[in-house]
């Protein structure tokens, strides 16, 4: 999703085959991405802790993020015992499916250096719904109820056109768009300087990537 800030302006809807370029872009000003940026060693991270309560009914849509040491195991028997011995806990095959994007992610950042990394930041579609309408979505998104409900959210913020689901593009779900929509909505709006939903401790993690999620 690229979309220009003010006034907001979505310009494209897209799939991209790997994140290094919309990281390394010079011309972005502000990527919002729903992945894990901060890892941590042992503990659940605050700012997962904090977004499950602000989610409410929604909160199981926050997955335990795997801790660091797991991205270097070769499969999920393996990555559930190194979660394990580091949290005390295993990890979910939802988190274990990530693990290579977030390794790409994260060696993305190491390439771009410091301050083009400090211009993405983890979010999540659910915080950021709730930003614009005061309230976690009281449905499910991939019910018909759900999709409808976000559907209305976005109405003020986004023209139709972009909402319909001819605009899906290939290998992208229609939840997939609508999540992309209110993070562009979002971003947008912490680039015009509104208020942001911030969530953590502020900490980071032992590569100093920060370990908070905004909405």
């Amino acid at each position: 999703m690229v979309a220009e800030v003010d006034p907001f302006r979505v310009v494209s809807v897209g799939v991209e085959p790997t994140i290094a370029p919309l990281v390394g872009d010079g011309a972005v000003g502000t990527v919002a991405i729903d992945m894990p940026i901060g890892l941590p060693e042992h503990d659940p991270r605050p700012c997962d802790v904090s977004c499950r309560r602000e989610l409410g009914a929604r909160r199981s849509s926050v997955f335990p993020v795997p801790m660091r040491a797991t991205l270097d195991a070769p499969d999920y028997p393996s990555a559930l015992e190194v979660n394990r011995e580091r949290s005390g806990v295993g990890i979910s095959k939802q988190a274990w499916f990530l693990v290579p994007k977030i390794v790409e992610l994260d060696e993305a950042l190491d390439d771009v250096g410091a301050t083009r990394a400090a211009r993405v930041h983890e979010t999540h579609p659910e915080l950021c719904f709730r930003s614009i309408t005061g309230a976690p979505m009281a449905h499910p998104k991939r019910t018909t109820a759900g999709r409808r409900e976000r559907l209305r959210a976005l109405a003020p913020h986004v023209p139709e056109r972009w909402r319909a689901r001819r605009v899906t593009p290939r290998g992208a779900a229609p939840d997939d768009v609508l999540d992309a929509l209110v993070l562009a909505v979002r971003a947008a709006a912490w680039r015009r300087g509104e208020p942001i939903v911030e969530l953590g401790d502020s900490g980071t993690d032992r590569r100093g990537r920060p370990m908070v999620i905004r909405g």
